[in-house]
């Protein structure tokens, strides 16, 4: 997993939204009032009391990919729910650490969490968990909804609660693809994402298939017209394309030039408008893969809103996103159980709550999740991942369309179980 480290750079960076993402948000903001409906801040008491403390870590400076939405999207948060009340009648104060891509920082960040008194970590993402959880967990501060669990402790420490299914989409893409019908798959995968091909060799020998050929792609690559021409062999019909979005705007540049009708399956985040920008004709009617239903369906609404409240200008930076989506998901779900705690709400007090969480229910952004079963007969190493489900898009003209809204679980099928 430390390996995966790597690739997961590769592969989940631009699908958290960062900062090289300019794609522009077409989720009819403008009706984000009238979505709401209830959600008029006009006749909310003011919050009083001790704030609520929380922090969320992210990467804002740093040489690498940055993640300004997600500092974003949970300072959104914030202002948008005290001026509905608050949570319990409290103020929330939201507390942004910068881990600037360095793992002392991150536990820098760890230990501001418990020295500030913070009830929970919200809505984070950074590669350096490792340096965080093991620190906040000896004061029984949650590691709460991370969107792209990809380390040992949030992927198997009690205090991680984590709301996205990394690497289950990958597994969705496969059982996507034979259910359309694609009979000669091949796949695609970014050097250093290898912790991704277990499980899809799993799910498509369940299916009753194999992959005709596996690429090793290169992270950086000016020209990838070998690899497509390799992808696009051996009689292929689909493929599925484990790769960044960076990497895909080269990738799908090649893809075009090659004049193949074969049809991709990606991850969501990666295989988007700014990847698929140019080479609209190659990339119609491909599918992506994806942990949350598209930021323009219904269950975003008050997301929509909250931006717009925020003055957030959504062609800059990339809300449609892991991050962006992952960290309202996540602080949403922070709420709701912070409300249900009859007394002080303290780090201890949330960590019980959580634990005994059995439907946290979100309105649609993930899966009722039950936060009591852990997945034992899962993957190894993989109990804390309670969100196995995806949803799916597709690419029309170059823009993103959605496909599905319901969840479908496939931890069987990364089992090698067809169920």
């Amino acid at each position: 997993m430390v390996i995966a480290l790597l690739g997961a750079l590769a592969l989940v960076a631009a699908a958290c939204g960062g900062s090289g993402s300019d794609a522009a948000d077409d989720t009819g903001s403008s009706d984000a009032a009238e979505d709401a409906g209830s959600t008029d801040a006009s006749t909310a008491e003011a919050p009083t009391g001790e704030p609520l403390k929380v922090m969320t870590v992210t990467t804002l400076n740093a040489a690498g990919p940055t993640y300004q939405n997600i500092a974003n999207t949970a300072n959104a948060y914030a202002d948008y729910i005290n001026a509905r009340g608050g949570i319990a009648g409290r103020p929330l104060e939201v507390t942004v650490c910068d881990e600037q891509f360095d793992p002392a920082v991150a536990t820098t960040c760890a230990r501001e969490a418990v020295d500030g008194g913070m009830v929970s970590v919200v809505g984070s993402f950074t590669f350096f968990a490792e340096s965080i959880v093991p620190v906040i967990a000896e004061s029984d501060i949650t590691w709460f909804g991370p969107c792209c669990p990809i380390t040992p402790s949030e992927l198997t420490s009690p205090h991680s609660f984590p709301i996205g299914n990394q690497p289950m989409y990958a597994v969705g893409a496969i059982k996507k693809a034979v259910d359309d019908g694609c009979l000669n798959i091949n796949a695609v995968i970014i050097e250093g994402a290898e912790i991704f091909l277990p499980p899809m060799e799993n799910a498509i020998e369940a299916l009753g298939q194999t992959f005709g050929d596996i690429v090793s792609l290169p992270a950086t690559a000016q020209d990838y017209s070998a690899e497509v021409a390799q992808a696009t062999g051996n009689g292929a019909d689909c493929i599925i394309a484990i790769i960044g979005e960076t990497p895909f705007i080269t990738w799908n540049t090649a893809w075009s030039q090659s004049g193949t009708e074969v049809r991709q399956y990606g991850p969501q985040g990666n295989l988007n408008e700014v990847s698929a920008a140019g080479n609209e004709e190659a990339t119609d009617g491909d599918v992506v893969a994806g942990m949350y239903p598209d930021i323009s369906t219904a269950p975003w609404s008050e997301y929509r809103l909250a931006l717009e409240e925020a003055g957030l200008d959504t062609s800059e930076l990339d809300y449609n996103s892991l991050g962006g989506m992952g960290t309202w998901a996540a602080f949403v779900g922070f709420t709701q159980i912070a409300e249900t705690i009859d007394g002080e709400i303290t780090a201890a007090s949330f960590f019980e709550a959580a634990s005994n969480t059995a439907s946290l229910d979100l309105d649609g952004m993930v899966p009722v999740l039950d936060f009591t079963q852990e997945w034992t007969d899962g993957l190894e190493g993989y109990q804390r991942l309670f969100n196995r489900s995806v949803v799916f898009s597709t690419l029309e003209n170059g823009k993103i369309v959605p496909l599905t809204t319901e969840f479908e679980d496939v931890g069987d099928l990364a089992t090698g179980n067809a169920g």
